[in-house]
């Protein structure tokens, strides 16, 4: 079977993660590691991004070409890099600091993927946020999109500044993945998974709440509520955790023949057994994630060894 091709639309960067007296630079940027992740996984995929002529955006290109992602022509047009400075504390968590500018280069009429991917940073910000979104709206037809807020307060403002955005983007989307502490911050009055389930009353067929240590919740438009632990791990730091789970919640939607605006019905309609299993295979991506250090998600020899 011809997998399903995959265009990621957002942000790559530099992660400066900074442990204790170290300091290291890795490719980083929640988009980006999404496109490394399905590419690993060995999805077609193109990245949409804005990175620059200079040494780090040369790292950004090396890292894509490792893992066999393409660039959207016209993604190296920013006057210089992104960076983000990540902060890992002792239980291995991230704090961020960012130095972020970001635009939308015109996406290949030629390119007909079966997903459409956005989230973050670049769904947000402008003058690129509004071209994600029209982006979204003109791939919906064909494609499914897949859309995950991952929350920066640091550079994308207050809960009340992005609310309305991120609202817009939930109800375009066929598939959501969002984070317990993303929901938290957005709705600090309310109830994590009220507000998710308000979430699928928008429109996606699937939203999928994170819950880091306690696995993950898949709630369906049909009704279903199905939840799964979190795989064994030893964490390293959770650098790009949610990326990977991400990427493998596409990846596994695609071996199951989900993806496609021909699909969207099948999408909607999805069976406990085949959520459960989705779920599995994300929570499983994750844990490799987070056994290594940044943001460095598992080829699928290494999954299925």
């Amino acid at each position: 079977m011809t997998p399903p091709t995959a265009l990621i639309l957002g942000e790559s960067l530099i992660d400066i993660v900074r442990r204790g007296k170290s300091e290291n630079e890795h490719p980083g940027g929640s988009p980006m590691n999404v496109a490394v992740g399905l590419s690993r996984l060995e999805m077609p995929t193109t990245l949409g991004t804005w990175i620059g002529p200079d040494e780090r955006g040369r790292a950004i290109r090396r890292h894509l070409a490792d893992s066999g992602v393409h660039l959207v022509p016209g993604s190296d047009g920013a006057e210089e890099t992104s960076t983000a400075i990540a902060t890992i504390d002792d239980s291995g968590s991230a704090r961020y600091q960012f130095s972020l500018s970001w635009q939308l280069p015109p996406i290949p009429k030629w390119l007909h993927p079966a997903v459409v991917h956005a989230g973050s940073i670049a769904a947000v910000l402008e003058p690129g946020g509004a071209a994600v979104v029209a982006s979204l709206k003109a791939a919906h037809g064909a494609a499914t999109i897949t859309y995950d807020p991952n929350v920066r307060p640091a550079i994308m403002g207050s809960a009340d500044k992005v609310s309305l955005r991120i609202q817009e983007l939930v109800s375009l989307a066929d598939v959501v993945k969002v984070s317990e502490e993303d929901l938290a911050y957005l709705y600090p009055d309310g109830d994590v998974m009220e507000e998710a389930a308000h979430w699928g009353e928008a429109g996606p067929a699937i939203v999928v709440v994170t819950k880091g240590k306690g696995g993950a919740v898949g709630l369906t438009a049909s009704g279903l509520w199905v939840e799964v632990p979190s795989a064994a791990a030893v964490v390293v730091d959770t650098v790009g955790a949610g990326d990977s789970f991400m990427a493998g919640l596409i990846w596994a939607l695609g071996q199951s023949g989900l993806l496609g605006g021909s699909r969207r019905g099948a999408l909607r309609a999805i069976g406990e057994a085949c959520l459960r299993d989705v779920l599995d295979q994300a929570t499983r991506i994750a844990a490799f994630t987070v056994g290594r250090a940044g943001a460095n998600p598992p080829r699928l020899a290494q999954l299925l060894g």
